[in-house]
């Protein structure tokens, strides 16, 4: 299933700084983590993904070195910084807080208490 460019692009960040939450990884480390948590449907193209991790530094939201392991070439591995776990933890209230009103306005669910960013 292809999202609509401007959706992914709303949640993409999210997602990364999530992902990253679980330890340092390269770019197609990341990507593929991506891909595979949410059961392939979120993917995430290098033309998407680098200038976002690019943001996400110049923000800094994660920090990024360059490492070389036995038997592989260079590769950058991008950390979530404590800032970064701030935004995320403000993020995920704020989505929790939008997919509640999303899932009323569908019908989904019936109201509740939706707790203030």
């Amino acid at each position: 299933m292809k999202f609509e460019r401007e959706l992914l692009k709303g949640v993409a960040p999210v997602v990364v700084l999530e992902i990253l939450c679980r330890g340092a990884m390269y770019g197609y480390e990341l990507s593929e983590a991506i891909e595979q948590r949410s059961n392939k449907v979120l993917t995430l193209g290098r033309g998407t993904l680098y200038p976002l991790l690019y943001n996400l530094e110049a923000k800094g939201l994660v920090t990024a070195e360059w490492q070389e392991k036995e038997g592989t070439r260079k590769r950058r591995y991008y950390s979530i910084t404590s800032k970064g776990k701030e935004q995320l933890a403000s993020q995920k209230r704020e989505w929790e807080q939008f997919q509640n009103a999303v899932n009323l306005v569908f019908g989904l669910v019936g109201p509740r208490a939706v707790p203030a960013v």
